[in-house]
């Protein structure tokens, strides 16, 4: 089965292929596609724009994902804004660099990751799915591993590592993308009459 992910993330659709079911063809974003503007308020909502946008471009199925991640003390912040939390073109090391600024002497560190999935077809048909992680922002940066704020976060689910000092496989039974992509084969399943996994 075919599916065109939407996400211009190499790292994102790294993962997406990694944790898909062996029967799922996932097909990279097309190429002519250019930037799709991600101003939802919600994470639901950015994860449907982009979907919808590539699902009615290839006249196919189109997954896409938005993921956030909200820190208690910062009132839920960066939230939807993760990606660019430093500015519009802000760097992963910009924006992690940000996040310790305004955390510096902090106690209350306690945060969570957030995904949501949205499965979308050319002809109109919407599924979500979605997966937390919840955990605490490390002091300093920790691991190589990863990308985005990976090096900061250490969920409560672990052993007191960041994600980025875990491995892939390590990272993805606890992580919020994770939880979610592990919902997709029932989902798709459902969808196109298979035998349920």
């Amino acid at each position: 089965m075919r599916i065109v992910c939407a996400s211009a993330n190499p790292h994102k659709v790294e993962e997406l292929a990694r944790m898909l079911p062996s029967w799922v063809d996932l097909a990279p974003r097309p190429s002519d596609i250019g930037d799709i503007d991600e101003d939802a308020p919600t994470l639901e909502g950015n994860a449907i724009i982009k979907a919808i946008e590539i699902a009615n471009h290839a006249s196919e199925w189109a997954i896409a994902d938005d993921t956030g991640l909200e820190v208690v003390v910062l009132n839920g912040a960066p939230g939807v804004r993760s990606a660019r939390f430093a500015g519009e073109h802000a760097t992963d090391a910009e924006n992690r660099a940000l996040l310790l600024a305004k955390l510096e002497g902090v106690t209350n560190r306690s945060a969570r990751f957030r995904t949501v999935v949205a499965l979308v077809s050319s002809k109109g048909d919407i599924h979500f799915v979605g997966g937390e992680c919840v955990g605490t922002i490390a002091e300093m940066e920790r691991g190589d591993s990863g990308f985005g704020y990976d090096s900061l976060f250490i969920p409560i689910d672990g052993d007191g590592r960041t994600f980025a000092e875990m491995t892939a496989s390590e990272k993805d039974a606890v992580s919020h993308r994770g939880r979610a992509i592990s919902q997709l084969p029932e989902l798709l399943a459902r969808i196109f009459g298979l035998p349920t996994p």
